[in-house]
């Protein structure tokens, strides 16, 4: 009698220590994915100097990278969602893993910035599902500390990645950077392979009388999120001209920023314990700190102490940024957790591409010392939308 082949057991949400093994991997693959997009903010001076390009330009490979992100976000998490999840979080790390290595061996700028452009259409897809996937993990009520707990790899990657392959690159050379970074990305999607459990995909949001107030409430979420990003990445893709121009020397670069990186894991923190508990809350002290932060940095700088002091403050309220507005999107159930994911991923890149054009603009133009006022009054923006907007940033779960 024939019988046929085994189905993979169905995965069950359950609690957070349950979905341990799921949560870490996608944290994983979240350190090197962040890590990748960011890693030439640290590497802008020497990449611009071997490749023989300006800074401003070399913050352009920010850009590109953020904008093919933005703009295939939707359609590739479109075109792939017949796919099991699980297999397109893997192809986005082998493009990831490729995108590096091109980069290693790239003649000159242009193919440099083709590279990039490889690795934001895997970005665009991996972040898209990955939000979905966590939200799938366990039960509805945990996600905002499930989403807060995988978005600790993005501040590792702040922590860590970016500060480790600027001081690696200012060592023994930029290309270097990326050849590790290309190992750590093949590493992660083998332990991914392994770890992460097959969740199904789908799902839709009710179509009941409330759907348009929740789609409005998702275009309310995804537009402060868009506004954080902008104002965020003004800032911090030239944050190492603006370190350099306070007086640190290149070699201390990278520490000062891993300094600063790690103060973002007490955000981190601070967003896993309050979230499923006060999100409203917790939302606008997290815009308040990270507002506060950058307009100090302007009034500081080119103070060494004041501008690392005010970049400490920053870090800390922006490592609790991304887990705020993922969760809060997917909490509006204004569309199918995927393409939740897909909106969330496409405005925080279009922030982040955005803002590395902005102060590339302000660079050249009114000089450094304008950058941070320009991001600080981005944030502000964002958190009048918080405040006004109580339906999409409810005090407690909806």
């Amino acid at each position: 009698m024939p019988t046929s082949s085994p189905r993979p057991p169905t995965w069950h949400p359950g609690d957070v220590r349950g979905a341990a093994g799921g949560l870490f991997a996608l944290a994983l693959a979240t350190f090197v994915a962040i890590t990748t997009e960011l890693v030439p903010v640290g590497l802008l001076p020497l990449i611009s100097d071997d490749l023989e390009v300006s800074e401003s330009l070399a913050g352009l490979l920010v850009t590109a990278y953020a904008f093919m992100v933005a703009a295939l976000a939707l359609p590739l998490t479109s075109a792939t969602r017949r796919l099991p999840r699980k297999a397109v979080l893997l192809g986005a790390l082998a493009v990831y893993t490729a995108s590096n290595l091109i980069v290693v061996l790239a003649p000159t700028f242009e193919v440099v910035a083709v590279a990039r452009a490889l690795g934001g259409a895997a970005h665009a897809v991996f972040f898209s599902v990955c939000i979905g996937y966590v939200s799938r993990l366990v039960r509805p009520h945990l996600a905002g500390r499930a989403l807060a707990l995988v978005t600790l790899g993005a501040s590792v990657g702040f922590v860590l990645g970016v500060p480790l392959t600027t001081s690696l690159g200012t060592a023994v050379g930029w290309r270097t950077s990326f050849l590790v970074l290309a190992g750590a990305c093949a590493l992660a999607g083998v332990l991914t392979a392994v770890l992460l459990p097959s969740v199904p995909g789908g799902g839709t949001p009710p179509n009941d009388a409330a759907r348009g107030a929740r789609r409005t409430a998702l275009a309310t979420v995804t537009t402060a999120n868009a506004l954080v990003y902008l104002g965020h990445y003004t800032v911090y893709t030239y944050i190492s001209v603006l370190l350099l121009a306070a007086g640190l020397a290149m070699a201390a670069v990278g520490p000062a920023l891993l300094f600063v990186g790690a103060l973002g894991l007490i955000g981190a923190a601070y967003a896993a314990a309050r979230l499923d508990v006060r999100p409203r809350q917790t939302t606008v002290v997290t815009l308040v700190v990270v507002a506060g932060g950058i307009l100090a940095l302007g009034l500081t700088f080119p103070s060494t102490v004041g501008t690392l002091a005010a970049a400490a403050v920053w870090s800390i309220g922006f490592g609790a940024v991304a887990a705020v507005f993922q969760t809060a999107a997917i909490r509006t159930r204004g569309a199918s957790p995927d393409v939740v994911g897909a909106l969330v991923n496409a405005t925080a890149n279009i922030g982040i591409g955005g803002g590395a054009a902005l102060g590339a603009l302000v660079l050249d133009g009114a000089g450094a010392a304008a950058i941070p006022y320009t991001g600080a009054a981005l944030v502000v923006t964002a958190l009048v939308v918080v405040v006004v907007a109580r339906r999409a940033f409810p005090s407690t779960q909806v």
